[in-house]
């Protein structure tokens, strides 16, 4: 039998981006009991509205994805909505597995955690050497504060919830909204939609020097899984590739891949955000067994299709419904 099979399973944010892949990997694995409390019908926000999630679903293991989230301009634009959304979420969420006695409580964290200049490749036991990115950082000191909320609580009461540190994510079912998403679905919708109209030239933010590490939603999905079937400890852990690409060269192989012909141009007065990301991956290897599965390139080409496919009915995900990291 599956570890799954017979579990009850909460999956915030189960309806968005990532959420939806853990949701499909979940009912491959056997699991028949899975609630996915919806915006509209439980603002997790409201302590009220997270007691009723329990009290409705009654669950074993509560998988914490939902998020408040975007790219460096929501981020900009909604400071304190992040920072509020995203701690309370957590907090209460938390606070009430812990009274109900959860089996399990795994969180998604975020690399926006790491200090700005952590040395690369981040490692864990950096995380709190320095402060974040400026633009990134209410989301990512919200996201930051459950680690010490999660530690606390297995210190104190016992409570075997468990930390993970996704990479920036990226691959089909993602925001294409321009206003809301990050740099892989915003490059590839620009793209596409200026070779198909002909666009002389798409802006890019910042000066293309900053680097970033992705990794393929379902990869995400996988890693979030095995960590929750075989990993209980304290310390939080990162998931990623451990490969880093620069902004501009990222640029270049979407460019290629879409096939848009026109140039590329890259507004310097907007910010770089973080100089360097990328991911030392060693603990997740060796504490449960991930290691991401899908090449770059080939995790582009997919997400490029998806779009293509989609492009007339895309629904754009605004980042309160958004379930990324």
């Amino acid at each position: 039998m599956s570890f799954w099979t017979n579990k009850k399973i909460v999956v915030t944010g189960g309806s968005g981006f990532l959420g939806s892949f853990v949701v499909d990997k979940l009912q491959s694995a056997g699991c028949d009991h899975i609630f996915i409390p919806r915006s509209s019908d439980y603002n997790l926000v409201d302590m009220e509205a997270v007691k009723r999630v329990y009290s409705v679903a009654n669950p074993d293991i509560v998988l914490h994805l939902a998020a408040a989230v975007g790219g460096i301009g929501a981020n900009r634009t909604h400071p304190g909505e992040f920072f509020y959304k995203n701690l309370m979420m957590g907090v209460q969420m938390i606070e009430e597995g812990r009274r109900r006695e959860l089996e399990k409580f795994v969180i998604l964290g975020t690399i926006c955690a790491y200090p700005k200049f952590a040395p690369v490749p981040f490692k864990e036991e950096d995380l709190w050497n320095g402060y974040p990115e400026e633009t990134n950082a209410p989301y990512g000191i919200a996201k930051k504060a459950l680690l010490v909320q999660s530690q606390s609580y297995r210190q104190q009461y016992g409570f075997n919830s468990i930390y993970l540190l996704p990479v920036n994510l990226y691959g089909p079912r993602d925001n294409f909204d321009l206003e809301t998403s990050h740099v892989i679905p915003a490059l590839i919708r620009k793209c596409v939609e200026g070779k198909q109209n002909g666009i002389p030239e798409i802006i890019c933010w910042g000066d293309g020097s900053s680097t970033r590490e992705f990794l393929y939603v379902e990869d995400a999905a996988n890693g979030i899984l095995l960590a929750a079937e075989k990993y209980n400890e304290a310390e939080p852990v990162n998931l990623g590739t451990g490969v880093e690409i620069s902004i501009k060269d990222l640029v270049e192989k979407i460019v290629q891949l879409t096939g848009y012909e026109g140039g590329v141009s890259w507004d310097t007065s907007k910010p770089n955000g973080q100089p360097r990301r990328s991911l030392d991956i060693s603990r997740a290897k060796e504490s449960f067994g991930f290691d991401a599965g899908v090449d770059f390139d080939e995790g582009l080409r997919r997400t490029i299709d998806w779009f293509l496919q989609n492009q007339a009915d895309i629904r754009e995900v605004k980042f309160e419904n958004s379930s990324v990291g």
